[in-house]
């Protein structure tokens, strides 16, 4: 079954959800008017641990516009039936009893009329308690080992003794700061009831697992629950798990009998829905005086919170990014007063390449060996951890193709070496690599009489554009114009798909597209070959092709049809088409994408200032569906870099439990001002070992090794490593 020269996919193709995101049509989950609905407000602890030992009501109960107070002293029926979380403990379950495990807990809430009058009304609740000191501190409180199956100890060779041996050894401990999510919207939920069935209006990247959360917590079936969310405004992660604002939306709007809109503050988003985690990390790494790695140790301990035990991905660049023979990994977590932290852009592979990679530029230092050159001459030719192929592996490429586009020939290695009048410069390098991650999903496509398309997955769009890239992808495998293809997600009554996490929407659910349009127009071309009426009776199935809305003879154009001519002779109003994909139980190959990163920075000599004056990111990952949203995701993840390397840190008083930069006045994040030339480069090429439409991990990979080319670049420019995240001027100076 042939199939025409794609037209879409590869095309550098606007947002079809552009005009209405721009003017203002889109619907966050905030902005749908339900009718009726009032406005709940939450009532946050004060406290980071202890027991609530009263709640007064009384002032917020006698405010015009108070439907009511909820609070654990109402003993609402929640059920809490069996579904298993992300993450290893007991779940936070919301107003089921006394304690307090986090500052910012939510511990009652407020439902009115009116938002302003919700507000009101809690300001007025008066929480009392018995407070307890908190643990915060991840260098002050005892670490456990990370949980299994995630966190296991890794050994390959005799790591301790190839680093007794080693012609350079270097022993080196990284800190990172706790970085917060901020996207542009903040966490919202509207919830309405009808008889025992619940609609949930929720900013999620995951309707299936809200859906799956709310069936559970309040006992009723899944297809009972029906969760929406079209358009979100930004996540990076914070929207991957269902947080307490959930069921306490649903908890309201089931016990006052109205449907409820609850919106987090900015604040809010500070305590209660996720973080990336604090790390300390130490590594240390053997080498012989020619730059061949011998041996690296990994210890690293990041912070979780006492009640679940988070855990990330951040031990496979360590295992299988260079070729070292002796490699040893301990995994801890560090239980705290704290609420749970949460998967963020690049989730443990950003961690854990500011270090790898940062030692790496120490070592090319000490060595005195090209940064770039060190990095080629420790390339493996398969990967070290499983000794399987790489499914594709282009690195080298994309550092020869980076340092000639970059002028990385220019660069004097010597630190402090170039100056610009009081600004110190330096360039730095580093590799980026994230795993592609696969799903399942399925998908729907419908074919109508019109000769128009639509098709159908419950995915979402975090802003990356899934909206336009499934329709390129449906576009070309029915043949038909993008304008006549309309594609629907956000929605758990349709087809299921996987979290937008993990960089795998764009492979499993475009595959699953992919496949259902593919049938879908199999479907077609039977009824025309079969048909004694139609120009392409009796033409072999797989000489037939599809486009412009027509299906015709391979090579003979003008023997074909259009879908309208053949639906409508034949009496049909439409076809459809349900398809799926998975991948492999056991690939026979190890699957990544790569990048390289190089960073110009310059230094306020006086001031320790740093400014970052360029950005080059060279990528290879697979077939490029849609270079416009490709080049925004290479441009965000290297934003979200800049605020990682130089800018964010939440600030926790260890007294109490407070943050005391929760907001985005005092909580730095990049701006306009600090974005200068930033460019992406993607290699030509696909990987159809990963999946059937060629394509690998970019939304996470494009911010991973971002911060440590700056870090490094910073060391270039002022001959002062700084070890710790984010680099601050009081570091510099």
């Amino acid at each position: 079954m042939s199939q025409q020269p794609q037209a879409a996919v590869g095309a550098p193709m606007s947002r079809v959800d552009g005009r209405l995101k721009v003017t203002g049509q889109a619907k966050y989950a905030a902005d749908h008017d339900i009718d009726g609905v009032v406005h709940a407000v939450v009532v946050d602890s004060s406290v980071a641990r202890g027991r609530i030992t009263g709640i007064d009501t009384r002032a917020a109960d006698a405010l015009h516009g108070v439907l009511g107070v909820i609070s654990h002293l109402d003993r609402p029926s929640l059920a809490y039936r069996d579904n298993p979380g992300p993450f290893p403990g007991r779940r936070l379950r919301v107003f089921q009893d006394d304690a307090v495990r986090f500052m910012g807990q939510p511990v009652a809430v407020v439902v009115a009329t009116t938002l302003e009058t919700a507000q009101h009304a809690a300001d007025l609740v008066k929480v009392s308690y018995a407070a307890e000191t908190p643990s915060t501190d991840l260098t002050r409180s005892p670490a456990v080992d990370g949980p299994a199956p995630f966190a296991r100890p890794y050994t390959r060779g005799d790591a301790q003794e190839a680093l007794g041996s080693a012609d350079v050894r270097m022993d080196m401990t990284y800190r990172l700061s706790r970085n917060h999510h901020n996207p542009m919207e903040t966490q919202a939920t509207i919830a309405r009831w009808d008889g025992g069935r619940l609609t949930v209006w929720d900013k999620t990247q995951h309707v299936l697992g809200t859906r799956n959360e709310l069936a559970a917590v309040f006992g009723i079936p899944q297809e009972n629950v029906r969760v929406l969310s079209p358009f979100v405004g930004g996540a990076f992660g914070n929207a991957l798990r269902t947080w307490p604002h959930v069921t306490i939306a649903a908890l309201a709007a089931r016990e006052l009998g109205r449907p409820v809109k609850l919106a987090l503050t900015r604040r809010q988003m500070y305590f209660t829905v996720g973080y990336r985690p604090a790390y300390e990390y130490k590594l240390s790494l053997g080498s012989t005086r020619r730059g061949r790695l011998t041996a690296m140790t990994h210890e690293m301990k990041y912070e979780t919170s006492r009640y679940e035990q988070f855990w990330e991905a951040n031990q496979a660049l360590g295992q299988m990014l260079y070729a070292v023979p002796n490699v040893s990994q301990h995994v801890q977590t560090v239980p705290l007063d704290v609420s749970t932290p949460m998967w963020m852009r690049g989730p443990g592979y950003g961690s854990a390449a500011f270090v790898i990679e940062t030692a790496m530029d120490e070592l090319a230092h000490e060595l005195g060996i090209d940064p770039i050159e060190l990095r080629l001459r420790n390339e493996p030719g398969e990967d070290p951890s499983t000794q399987q192929p790489f499914s594709t592996r282009r690195l080298r490429e994309c550092f020869r193709v980076g340092a000639r586009a970059f002028g990385w020939h220019r660069r004097d290695p010597r630190p402090r070496s170039t100056r610009d009048g009081d600004w110190l410069i330096g360039t730095g390098v580093a590799t980026g690599c994230y795993d592609v991650f696969l799903g399942q999903a399925e998908a729907h496509a419908r074919l109508d009489a019109d000769g128009t398309a639509v098709v159908q997955s419950a995915t979402h769009d975090t802003g990356t554009g899934t909206y336009t890239s499934m329709t390129q992808v449906a576009a070309d495998a029915l043949g038909l114009p993008m304008r006549q293809v309309t594609f629907r997600l956000g929605d758990s009554a349709m087809p299921p798909a996987p979290p937008q996490g993990a960089s795998q929407t764009m492979a499993t659910v475009g595959s699953a597209v992919q496949d259902t349009c593919d049938k879908l127009r199999q479907q077609a071309i039977t009824l025309a070959v079969e048909d004694e009426r139609s120009p392409l009776h009796g033409v072999d199935a797989d000489d037939v092709v599809a486009g412009g809305g027509r299906l015709h003879v391979k090579g003979a154009p003008a023997r074909g049809e259009t879908y309208r001519r053949l639906l409508a002779r034949n009496h049909r109003t439409h076809l459809e088409a349900r398809g799926s994909w998975a991948p492999e139980e056991n690939s026979r190959f190890s699957m990544y994408g790569y990048a390289a990163m190089f960073a110009e920075v310059a230094v306020d000599a006086r001031l320790g200032l740093v400014r970052v004056r360029r950005m080059l990111g060279v990528y290879d990952a697979g077939r490029i569906i849609s270079p416009k949203l490709a080049e925004s995701q290479a441009v965000g993840g290297m934003v979200g870099g800049i605020g990682a390397a130089l800018l964010e840190h939440t600030v926790t008083d260890h007294r109490d439990g407070r943050i005391v930069n929760a907001n985005l006045a005092d909580y730095l994040v990049p701006v306009n001002a600090d974005i200068p030339d930033l460019k992406a480069v993607y290699l030509d090429g696909e990987d159809y070992k990963a999946d059937p439409i060629g394509v690998k991990s970019l939304g996470e990979l494009v911010q991973i090794g971002v911060a440590p080319a700056l870090a490094n670049a910073v060391f270039h420019a002022t001959g002062r490593r700084v070890r710790n995240l984010p680099i601050t001027a009081e570091a510099l100076l």
